[in-house]
């Protein structure tokens, strides 16, 4: 598994050869995204960045996909699911109540 380190060296290379094939400096990549020089050298060489920084860089990009990808859309939200859930178990009971008054004794 993967550590964090791991992670942020991989996202730096990541960024790194998007900015070479864009065929950016360093230099105009940081100032479209607004960002400071040595904070985008750190988030290319994996020392580590700001979530802005990395938003910012990877909008400036144009890989807005990337950050699509990392958050999808939530389709049901875990709390309505389990909402439901406790409503279905209600119901069931109330149905084995039901069931249980309707039986001749």
């Amino acid at each position: 598994m993967a550590t964090t380190e791991d992670w942020e060296r991989l996202l730096g290379e990541q960024i790194r050869a998007a900015r070479l094939a864009a065929g950016v400096a360093q230099v105009a990549l940081a100032a479209q995204a607004n960002v400071a020089l040595g904070a985008l050298k750190n988030l290319e060489s994996g020392k580590g960045s700001t979530v802005r920084t990395l938003v910012r860089v990877v909008r400036a990009l144009g890989r807005s996909d990337w950050l699509e990808a990392l958050a999808p859309p939530v389709a049901v939200s875990p709390l309505a699911a389990f909402e439901q859930s406790q409503r279905n178990r209600t119901v069931r009971a109330r149905r084995r109540v039901s069931r249980r008054q309707d039986r001749p004794r």
